[in-house]
């Protein structure tokens, strides 16, 4: 991705500390090169001027390889946060609101926003789809207070939400965030029209092939036992749909062409035990195999969390209770 030429000199200021508004620290030549150090370069200063060496480390940057198709590098995020340290801060209090605003009106040119997320990092989001490029998303990672409080909640709201309601408040979200294309919902409506596929969405590689993926959603734990019992569903229920979502073809708009599916995600609101999956493995061939995947709670809870999404309203009461208790009245 590039910049224009404006927008990289301005940042290249505020990282060097030319910078008019006085919100950014001046950094001689030892500091630029720990700058870039700490942003998981190995960049260093060659005594040039500062500004300009800045601009084309940038340019160098913007270039690289990125996690997502059309966005920013990884490392340009990781510049933005290393520039926006809340420890840091220079001739204004440690919420940094004047270099936001000062930062985002250089960055709203090329399309993007900076905010501050809960975890008091600095992310990067387009503005015309909303969507946040994130700096760290990990969901092995340990979690902060803040972060299993959150976890807690939405547990809560996995336990009451309906089928429909995983997948048009959580699924969806979580996958566009993720960074899938095409996110179609068939819903509950007409069963027919299904073909076992509750999603079903596309992702580009980085050589600008397309991948397409059918997703087949369940709201309880799926298990191997002989027969579904309350909530729980049985993975041979599963089988023929799976059979069906690989076998029939799906639609793009986009390019006017009926293709076939290339993955099949089974993603449960519940645990997917070791003897659902592997009763499926048993069923399938190598070559069908290979093409299931499987999402369970614990799967989709991390990824819902890392990735900072906001939770459903209805799980936001009982976050907003909670806090009223440590208020001090």
């Amino acid at each position: 991705m590039n910049f224009k030429n404006r927008t990289i000199s301005q940042i290249a200021d505020m990282i060097c500390g030319n910078d008019p508004s006085g919100f950014f620290h001046y950094r001689s030549s030892s500091f630029l090169t720990e700058f870039f150090y700490d942003c998981d370069t190995d960049y260093k200063h060659d005594g040039s001027t500062r500004g300009i060496w800045v601009s084309e480390t940038i340019k160098k940057i913007l270039i690289e390889p990125s996690s997502e198709p059309e966005m920013p590098s990884d490392i340009f995020r990781n510049v933005i946060n290393v520039l926006m340290d809340l420890s840091n801060p220079h001739n204004e209090d440690n919420n940094r609101l004047g270099a936001l605003a000062h930062l985002n009106s250089t960055l709203s040119r090329e399309g993007f926003e900076a905010f501050f997320g809960e975890d008091r990092k600095c992310y990067l989001k387009h503005i015309a789809s909303q969507k946040v490029l994130k700096t760290f998303a990990n969901p092995h990672r340990p979690f902060s207070a803040q972060e299993t409080k959150r976890r807690e909640n939405l547990i809560c709201y996995l336990d009451s939400c309906s089928e429909d309601a995983l997948i048009e408040e959580i699924l969806l979200p979580l996958f566009r965030q993720m960074g899938f294309y095409r996110i179609t919902a068939t819903g509950h409506k007409d069963k027919s029209l299904e073909y076992g596929k509750d999603i079903w969405m596309k992702y580009m590689l980085p050589t600008q092939h397309m991948l397409y993926f059918g997703i087949q959603v369940k709201k309880g734990k799926l298990d191997a036992a002989g027969m579904s019992k309350s909530s729980n569903s049985n993975v041979a229920e599963i089988h023929n749909q799976l059979m069906m979502m690989i076998g029939h073809e799906i639609f793009d708009p986009e390019i006017g062409k009926k293709v076939l599916v290339d993955h099949a995600f089974i993603v449960a609101g519940g645990e997917i035990t070791k003897s659902a999956k592997n009763w499926i493995g048993g069923k399938l061939d190598n070559s069908k195999r290979s093409q299931i995947m499987f999402m369970d709670r614990e799967d989709i809870i991390n990824l819902f969390i890392v990735n900072s999404l906001p939770l459903p309203e209805s799980a936001l009461p009982s976050i907003e209770a909670e806090d009223f208790d440590d208020l001090p009245f």
